[in-house]
Order: C-alpha cells, then sequence, then structure tokens
C-alpha cells in the first residue's frame, strides 16, 4: 500500500482502518459487524499540518505516521481514494496508542 495522494490540514489525521477477524473457542470465524459498538482499531497515515493553540502557536500532535491507535467509532469521516478505504479525524477521537 503506498501513501495516498492526500494530505490533511489542521489538526485532522488520516488513519487507515484496520480490521480484526476474530474466531471463536469452536473456530467459527466471528463477522466485524458484532463489535460494532466498541471503539475502532486504525493505522496512522498522515497528520495535518497542525492544530493552532488560542494565541496561535502550533501544537504538536501525541501521534506519529505509523502508529496503531484505538479510536471513537463515530468521530472520523469516511473517505475513498484510489479505491482504498480512510479516515479522517482529529486527534481528540484518538483513545490510544497500541505498543
Amino acid at each position: 500500500m503506498s501513501k495516498p495522494k492526500l494530505t490533511p490540514i489542521g489538526g485532522n489525521i488520516l488513519v487507515k482502518p484496520v480490521s480484526e477477524e476474530k474466531t471463536s473457542a469452536a473456530g467459527i470465524v466471528l463477522p466485524d459487524t458484532i463489535d460494532k459498538e466498541k471503539p475502532q482499531k486504525g493505522k496512522v497515515i498522515a497528520l495535518g499540518t497542525g492544530k493552532l493553540s488560542h494565541d496561535g502557536k502550533k501544537i504538536g500532535f501525541s501521534v506519529k505516521e505509523g502508529d496503531v491507535v484505538i479510536f471513537k467509532k463515530y468521530s472520523p469521516d469516511e473517505i475513498t481514494v484510489d479505491g482504498e478505504d480512510y479516515l479522517i479525524m482529529e486527534e481528540d477521537a484518538i483513545l490510544a496508542v497500541i505498543k
């Protein structure tokens, strides 16, 4: 997967969603619809130009490109670029970074 020709602006972050197939104890693959109400996971692809503070100074991001993050389900905007699905969200929508 190559980086899309898309750069978020301001405090926005571009994320590639990551879906996880889960298997039950009996070996049955559970569809991702089972977890629709839980927070979602994705990989940070690109960071915006930076959010501005009240006094006009740029605020750095807490995440970096390549981080795998967990974010609020209904926060991001879904987009498709070159046939690939991506999400754009504000950094406030990110709940955690998976190490």
